[in-house]
């Protein structure tokens, strides 16, 4: 089926009356995490506070427009605001101006390499993140988050770079009474307002209730200078910002362009695909590619910064109902409103609530039930799991994310190393040939071997599966005439492979044996071909079935074989 080329117009065009309050109702949530947020990572990469609500309010825009995913949320990435400051502050020399220009110049290089993969078709790469990945990630990601925000709804901060040093620092400073008791009034009792109103699945939205409630508290009581706020925002609008670069700086910004784009496509890739997963739909991943370098280009131009996808405010704008990209324009239009008639609103937000908001929509990220079924159903993909939580948390996203995908392929060649062989037989009164380790009632032909082994031959298990069959013919009851491959699961061959194949054939030759095949699929019989075997394995070594290579075998031979069908007549 082939995906619109502008899936927001599709969805606008096919848009429900029934989402237009909860897109709104999440749109007004997201506003009040996208404004902190985007400011705090733009000064965190050492730029002016108002780029990163550029690199907030046009990112989401474009996106509503291009992006394949309802509920993701662009924006400024504690991720990427290290490897950004780090790519510009030098080069920009102390001039802000500069240094405004050459994060807009990273996020259209980094944008249109984005835009080419996607358009060439790599984001096939998300094929690669299986469900346990996805699960353990999400794991990972919603600790990392709710760690990093008990500082906030506590009123302190800690400075920490990793999740067991946030742990230690956050334990350390609360058993000092560094705690903030407003702050932490605030903070809590937002958190229990949130998640009581979640737990009864009541209309109003209990995150929008809390913020609503913090700020005529802060407002009535004078409490602004006592705790920490959003602050007041910047006036001005998103608008280009690239004067006075040159090629030397295009040059100088291609490593860590591809370095930002592909952290920026990891994390988005997944975010992407597991909440597509979880509303029971499916997101391509090249389409997904291309649309976060549309995204990232825009914010170069208009003054931003390169972003991707947020693991906080993407599961907060879920959280708080969110049925569309429209719940996303919402927030990027609210916050052009208040940059432009009342920037001084966010002087009455606490952080601390926004701390809870964020802590209860992570915290719906964490699928013990899941978790727990995967441990259920098989140890190795629990494992994992595991391992992908355990690297997201510990090491980073694109760490955790390579890390669980490389053990992931470690599984895969271990299982198509070892996989599971068969010697099939014929059992009365059942059709086709069974596994005789399932069916040890089961017939065997007199001087016939039949093997079936699960799965293609490479490298790896050439030599096993040659060593196979010859156990299967020295432990045959009967002298082996000929053996037979049940060759429908063998789904390709590789050169060493094709040695082993080669060999195993003269070995079977020396004793007056004959090998041929069964059920073998067409391209791997032409890739034989293409392996200089045509000449070896003939027309006669093929069979359609399995039935007709017994037949054929017991012309040839005349053994004394009694099929059940004409028995049984």
């Amino acid at each position: 089926m082939q995906r619109p080329l502008l899936p927001g117009v599709s969805i606008a065009r096919s848009y429900r009356r029934a989402w237009l309050r909860p897109d709104i109702q999440a749109g007004i949530v997201l506003t009040a995490l996208l404004i902190p947020a985007g400011m705090g990572y733009a000064e965190a990469a050492g730029l002016p506070a108002v780029t990163g609500l550029y690199a907030t309010v046009v990112p989401l825009l474009v996106y509503a427009v291009v992006g394949p995913s309802r509920v993701l949320v662009l924006g400024p990435d504690s991720s990427l605001a290290p490897i950004i400051a780090s790519s510009i502050l030098p080069l920009a020399a102390g001039d802000p101006d500069r240094a405004v220009a050459l994060a807009g110049l990273l996020a259209i290089m980094m944008g249109v390499i984005l835009l080419v993969a996607g358009f060439v078709r790599l984001g096939f790469v998300t094929d690669l993140l299986s469900k346990p990945i996805r699960t353990g990630y999400l794991i990972g990601v919603a600790v990392v988050v709710i760690v990093s925000q008990i500082p906030k709804l506590l009123g302190f901060s800690v400075d920490a770079t990793t999740l067991v040093g946030e742990i230690r620092a956050t334990v350390s400073s609360v058993t000092d009474g560094e705690t903030q008791t407003t702050a932490a009034v605030l903070g809590i009792g937002s958190l229990v307002v949130i998640a009581t109103f979640r737990r009864l699945r009541l209309r109003v939205p209990g995150a929008l209730l809390a913020m609503v409630v913090s700020m005529v508290a802060v407002g009535a009581f004078g409490l602004a200078d006592e705790i920490e706020v959003v602050g007041r925002l910047p006036r001005g609008l998103p608008t280009p910002a690239l004067g006075g670069l040159e090629w030397g700086d295009v040059r100088s910004l291609v490593g860590p362009s591809l370095g930002i784009a592909l952290i920026a496509f990891a994390d988005t890739g997944v975010l992407s695909r597991t909440f597509a997963a979880r509303q029971g739909r499916h997101v391509d991943g090249s389409q997904e590619m291309a649309a976060i370098g549309a995204a990232n280009a825009a914010a170069g131009v208009f003054g931003g910064f390169p972003i991707s996808a947020s693991s906080s405010r993407t599961p907060t704008a879920e959280q708080a109902g969110a049925q569309t990209q429209l719940a996303a324009v919402v927030g990027a239009l609210l916050i052009v409103v208040f940059m432009v008639v009342a920037p001084g609103l966010t002087d009455y937000l606490p952080s601390a609530t926004l701390a809870a908001v964020v802590i209860v929509a992570a915290s719906a990220l964490i699928d013990i039930s899941g978790l727990s079924h995967l441990a259920t159903m098989s140890r190795t993909e629990f494992g994992l799991a595991i391992a992908a939580f355990a690297g997201v948390a510990l090491f980073g996203v694109l760490e955790g994310i390579v890390a669980a995908v490389a053990l992931s392929m470690v599984v895969f060649v271990y299982r198509a190393w070892r996989p599971y062989t068969a010697e099939l037989v014929r059992v009365d009164e059942q059709k086709g040939y069974h596994d005789v380790e399932r069916h040890p009632e089961g017939r065997r032909i007199p001087g016939l071997v039949i093997a079936r082994f699960d799965a293609p031959l490479f490298f790896a298990n050439g030599g096993i599966f040659a060593e196979f069959v010859r156990d299967l013919v020295r432990t045959a009851p009967t002298d082996t005439r000929w053996v037979v491959i049940a060759a429908e699961p063998i789904t390709g061959i590789d050169t060493t492979a094709r040695d082993a194949l080669i060999e195993l054939d003269d070995d079977l030759a020396h004793n007056g044996i004959r090998l041929v095949f069964a059920e073998m699929k067409g391209p791997v019989k032409d890739h034989l071909g293409r392996l200089g075997l045509e000449g070896r394995f003939g027309l006669d070594r093929f069979f359609p079935t399995m039935g007709t290579a017994v037949s054929a075998y017991v012309a040839e031979t005349g053994v004394d074989w009694v099929d059940w069908e004409k028995r049984r007549d």
